[in-house]
């Protein structure tokens, strides 16, 4: 089929699977923001503490919690996980593509200007691995100790997330690991929202102009999200907030 087959095609699905993930990591981070909330009314240190949990009231982070461990939420993970394998196969493959066509390694085939001066457009790819890497180390924290073990049975159940948070971001270089990854995803994100707009045809003077705003400040918005977890969380294990 003409979609599966050409560059176009394979550009819109890519374009299409990214924006997917764009509203994944939004909904994803405006939940974890939650735990940022939760400490300016108190909720967090007194529940992080609570070893009941329930004795001293749900916070807004577990209630967003317990939103994603919903039946609805079970069946969409499939999907999700469905979504991200596509982007990074079509991502490889277009860069592949590129790399053959131009009969060297020279990253993404763009068109403007603006995108051949972008650095994030020139090493998508690089972006796309580091990016990939470090889920994996994210879901080792998190999806494996909540997830997993109410979806498949395997490994014991944390029903305590602010505990998580803080057994996770105790560390600097741990924040520092995932401070470099969320760099990743904001570089990833700034370049990849304008060019999902470029390859459905919004790429007019005028317009394109307007995308790379939006996009940066999407971008950013979503990476402050996670960023403002991590370092909130850290201050909380450490003694810094209460």
């Amino acid at each position: 089929m003409f979609i599966f087959n050409s560059s176009i095609g394979k550009k819109f699905i890519q374009a299409i699977s990214g924006a997917f993930l764009v509203f994944f990591l939004l909904l994803h981070g405006t939940i974890n923001f939650f735990s940022v909330i939760d400490s300016f009314t108190g909720k967090y240190g007194a529940v992080s503490a609570d070893e009941a949990l329930f004795s001293k009231g749900d916070g807004l982070f577990k209630m967003g919690c317990d939103f994603m461990s919903l039946p609805i939420v079970d069946i969409m993970v499939p999907i999700l996980a469905l979504g991200f394998l596509v982007h990074i196969v079509y991502g490889i493959w277009l860069t592949v593509g590129n790399i053959r066509s131009r009969g060297g390694y020279k990253r993404y085939e763009v068109s403007s200007k603006a995108a051949t001066d972008s650095w994030s457009a020139r090493n998508m790819a690089v972006l796309g691995v580091m990016v990939l890497g470090l889920l994996f180390f994210h879901l080792s924290h998190f999806w494996a100790k909540m997830q997993l073990p109410e979806m498949f049975g395997i490994g014991n159940f944390e029903n305590n997330p602010y505990l998580l948070l803080n057994v996770t971001f105790s560390k600097w270089w741990m924040v520092l690991i995932y401070l470099i990854w969320f760099a990743s995803i904001w570089l990833h994100l700034n370049h990849g929202f304008w060019s999902m707009f470029q390859t459905i045809g919004w790429n007019g003077k005028t317009w394109f102009k307007r995308v790379k705003v939006i996009g940066t400040i999407a971008a950013s918005l979503i990476v402050f999200l996670f960023v403002a977890t991590a370092i909130n969380s850290f201050l909380h294990a450490n003694g810094i907030l209460a």
